[in-house]
């Protein structure tokens, strides 16, 4: 899964846009190629001490097992400050969309049509001089108005009476 999202991060159009962050995805990258950066330098480090004699490869056992843990343990901490960092951004940002509520255009204007449709002509909503019922023949009728309100007639909803 891992080499399938890299995939799709290097051939895709997100290296290219900057709306979005991708550190967040290249942290176990990054971890990874630490690891593997210790493990170089510990075999690296066991044949070089064991190459001047016997004695100093034995420190350098005991120089990998310590000095390889505390860089093991300093990149895991590096790697989790950063998707710390990471994560708390994409929650301020996810934050900030939430405050604003919903602002695509096509769910504003929802909103201001539901609005109109709820209000008869004086402005104030009336709710049961809307209600349809369905007559036996398959036409839409509507229920006759509630104490003297008179619902207001649209295109779509109500249609002219004759």
């Amino acid at each position: 899964m891992f080499w399938d999202e890299l995939w799709k991060l290097v051939s895709g159009s997100t290296l290219y846009r900057l709306d979005a962050l991708i550190g967040g995805k290249l942290v176990p990258l990054l971890y990874g190629l630490g690891m593997a950066a210790i493990g170089l330098w510990a075999v690296d480090h066991l044949f070089a001490s064991f190459a001047f004699n016997f004695g100093q490869g034995l420190w350098g056992v005991l120089e990998v097992l310590i000095y390889g843990a505390l860089w093991f343990v300093a990149l895991r901490i590096v790697c989790e400050a950063i998707l710390v960092f990471f994560r708390s951004h994409d929650d301020s940002v996810a934050a900030v969309n939430r405050s604003r509520g919903r602002n695509t255009l096509a769910e504003d204007i929802g909103d201001a049509i539901r609005d109109l449709a709820d209000t008869d002509n004086s402005g104030t909503s009336t709710g049961d001089e809307d209600a349809f019922t369905g007559s036996p023949d398959g036409n839409l009728d509507i229920d006759p108005p509630i104490r003297g309100t008179v619902p207001r007639r649209t295109a779509k909803r109500t249609p002219p009476k004759t």
